[in-house]
């Protein structure tokens, strides 16, 4: 298992030197794109490093059967990065949607950003101006880690199939995110048995391929992995990522602000229609269910709205079968590292992500 630091050093200090670039580069548009690219590199301090430690594991993983590469070395954590600066992209836009207050403990971009308009005195509607520039910003971080990606990946061998699960990724997190808000707006008109599989479909597309699996599949991709290695990869990735969401939403309901950076049932809030709140619905009668709706996704909810539907999600025995789904997909990932073609002393590193990514607390 590599030092704690070893990912999160690496890829701090590879996201220095670009940001510096980004930097030199804006000067010639003013001081106001310099803002701008300043607002980009704030998104991208903090966070776990989750998807830049399976993509170094991943890589790890196949890497160790053969000599490593100095070239190869660079082009992996160049990747890493482009994973972080594509996971704050998705953050941004996130917030925006969900219209989300706060990351990690500080205002959410939109938000910083309709304060700048306020401080500098600018004309117009602050909210609106936070809005439009928090969709460009967004844009701006897809485009830096698009442009990473193909430096780090111009002069290997195997670029094409970088380039392709790359972009797999991309379209899946995309196409994740439109179900997602399709399900909120459409959640009445589909039958009640129905919500659990779409939320899950929403889980696999935008977050458990994208978070786990893909990162994984890059990082053996840059070391040349073979077909076996990245099917073994992917059987493993898929339900640790399916775990991971599945956490994360329970955090999401009962999460300690202090721990989490956000406020305590931020997606009862919000209206967030999980798995969760799906096997909740499930069980409720008419005047129940009539009841939970009604509440969820209210913005003004107080601690005590909130905590009366905390305790309806708990009755309902919603949070025990989403705990008991996760121990299955944990399973499901540990017995798919059997007998996989992978290194031994690397497989032990990834049962350690798994756990840290579904046992967790933030």
């Amino acid at each position: 298992m590599p030092s704690p630091t070893l990912v999160p050093d690496a890829v701090a200090a590879r996201l220095q030197l670009f940001l510096e670039r980004m930097r030199s580069e804006a000067v010639e548009y003013g001081p106001d794109a310099s803002g701008l690219v300043d607002s980009a590199a704030g998104t991208l301090v903090g966070g776990k490093r989750l998807r830049a430690r399976f993509c170094h594991a991943g890589w790890q993983a196949v890497a160790r059967f053969r000599d490593r590469d100095a070239q190869e070395t660079t082009a992996l954590w160049d990747v890493c990065a482009a994973l972080e600066i594509f996971q704050s992209a998705a953050l941004v836009h996130d917030d925006l949607i969900d219209n989300s207050d706060t990351r990690r403990g500080r205002p959410a971009a939109h938000r910083e950003l309709e304060s700048t308009h306020r401080e500098s005195g600018w004309q117009g509607d602050a909210a609106a101006f936070g809005r439009s520039s928090a969709i460009l910003l967004g844009d701006l971080l897809v485009a830096w880690s698009d442009d990473l990606l193909e430096e780090a990946i111009a002069a290997l061998p195997h670029a094409g199939a970088v380039r392709r699960e790359y972009g797999r990724m991309r379209r899946d997190v995309t196409v994740g995110q439109y179900l997602d808000i399709a399900e909120e707006s459409a959640w009445s008109v589909h039958a009640t048995d129905s919500h659990v599989e779409r939320a899950l479909r929403v889980v696999s597309l935008k977050s458990a391929r994208y978070s786990i699996e893909q990162p994984l599949v890059l990082g053996a991709s840059i070391a040349d992995g073979d077909a076996d290695q990245i099917t073994d990869l992917r059987r493993f990735g898929h339900p640790v990522g399916m775990a991971f969401q599945l956490r994360d939403d329970v955090l999401g309901v009962y999460g300690d602000a202090a721990v989490t950076g956000k406020p305590a049932g931020d997606d009862l809030r919000e209206g967030k229609r999980t798995v969760l709140v799906a096997l909740t619905r499930q069980t409720l009668d008419t005047s129940a269910r009539n009841l939970f709706d009604e509440m969820l996704g209210d913005p003004d909810l107080t601690a005590e709205q909130v905590a009366f539907l905390q305790a309806t999600i708990s009755g309902s025995g919603a949070l025990e079968r989403v705990e008991s789904m996760i121990d299955a997909y944990a399973v499901e990932a540990d017995r798919a590292l059997s007998g996989a073609k992978l290194d031994n002393a690397a497989v032990g590193g990834l049962r350690d992500l798994a756990r840290a990514a579904t046992v967790r607390t933030a």
